[in-house]
């Protein structure tokens, strides 16, 4: 009789289970205080104070909103698809979650006798990971419409799905040109390399970086992106009957999807937890290697904060597309662009190699 090998390294099993549990909670408390944020960015592009009743500086506003959302009644309509109903914004919400689990928040952290990677998991095809967890996203929206049976609630999901697909060709074919250039598609090889050249990839794909920025705010439907959400044109758009925790479901999904496109782009092109002038300075010798890391996971969110303050400011600032623009952008504009960046960048590397 065989008896099974149950050689388990507890250790391990136990780092991964913390800070599986660190990403999702600090995944959820920033998108949380994202809501905060952006009531303030708005606030002050309109000259406004904006919340400030709910403790110092309003910082108690998102767990009012959260308890409001979280003791509102639950409406399920009388004609919908209760099971697809309640499955959406839990598809939403469960996929935005999934997406960190690749992301190198930072190095690693030397601790009780152990290197304690600051990444999930570093899986060698990390790019083709978000792609695939991503795509996945179209389908809460899809049945969060569909199964309202709201004609509404409908256009706006089908608005969702046509615009996801055709901005991520785009994205897709600007992720190309720069996994060309690095030659991985392991998001850790990508800090590395940049951490080694002291060089962000940014310089290297600008315009590849231009088009990932753009189809990131269609991804995530952000203004001047946000044709499914169309109050004006919609009611509400795609979410237009759900209340409760079903609508916070949506709404953190987006916040969450939002956080994790900004840590995204500080990964491929802005260096992740690469430290500007980190070789200039000698902090490889000055500092230990806990404090490097450390510091380095600092700028890591800190590119991250920035990103999403770009989002929060292009919200307030840039009016709505109509729907023909936004898909005549992403067809005539975006996927053009996207293919001569590529072709570019494939001419460059073949001149490159034979000098």
């Amino acid at each position: 009789m065989m008896l099974l090998d149950l050689n388990i390294d507890w250790a391990f099993l136990l780092e991964k289970i913390l800070l599986i549990s660190a990403v999702l909670a600090v995944s959820l408390v920033i998108a949380m205080y994202e809501t905060w944020a952006e009531r303030k960015v708005a606030a002050w592009i309109q000259d406004r104070r904006g919340p400030s009743r709910a403790g110092p500086l309003g910082l108690f506003q998102p767990l009012a909103d959260g308890g409001k959302l979280f003791f509102k009644e639950e409406i399920i309509p009388a004609n919908s698809n209760r099971f697809l109903f309640v499955l959406g914004p839990s598809l939403a919400m469960l996929v935005a979650c999934l997406t960190g689990a690749v992301i190198p928040w930072g190095d690693t952290l030397e601790m009780f006798g152990r290197q304690v990677s600051l990444q999930v998991t570093d899986v060698n095809v990390g790019v083709l990971y978000i792609f695939a967890i991503v795509s996945f996203g179209v389908y809460g929206i899809m049945l969060g419409g569909w199964a309202s049976n709201n004609k509404f609630s409908l256009l706006a999901a089908i608005r969702g799905a046509s615009q996801i697909i055709s901005y991520e060709l785009a994205l897709g074919l600007s992720l190309i040109a720069l996994l060309m250039v690095t030659g991985t598609l392991s998001l850790k090889e990508i800090v590395e390399q940049q951490v080694d050249q002291g060089f962000w990839n940014v310089f290297k794909q600008p315009l590849g970086f231009l088009i990932f920025l753009i189809c990131a705010f269609a991804e995530c439907n952000r203004a001047p992106f946000d044709l499914p959400e169309a109050e004006n044109e919609l009611n509400g758009g795609y979410h237009l009957e759900y209340s409760s925790m079903k609508l916070g479901f949506f709404l953190f999904a987006e916040y969450i999807n939002m956080f994790i496109s900004s840590a995204l782009m500080a990964t491929l092109y802005f260096g992740g937890y690469s430290i500007p002038f980190q070789h200039a300075l000698h902090l490889d010798t000055m500092l230990s290697p806990n404090m490097l890391t450390l510091l380095g996971m600092l700028f890591m969110f800190l590119k991250t904060f920035g990103f999403i303050f770009f989002f929060m400011w292009v919200r307030w600032t840039l009016p709505r597309f109509r729907y023909d623009q936004l898909m005549r952008i992403g067809w005539k504009v975006l996927i053009p662009l996207a293919i001569f960046n590529m072709l570019a960048t494939g001419g460059a590397i073949l001149a490159w190699f034979n000098k």
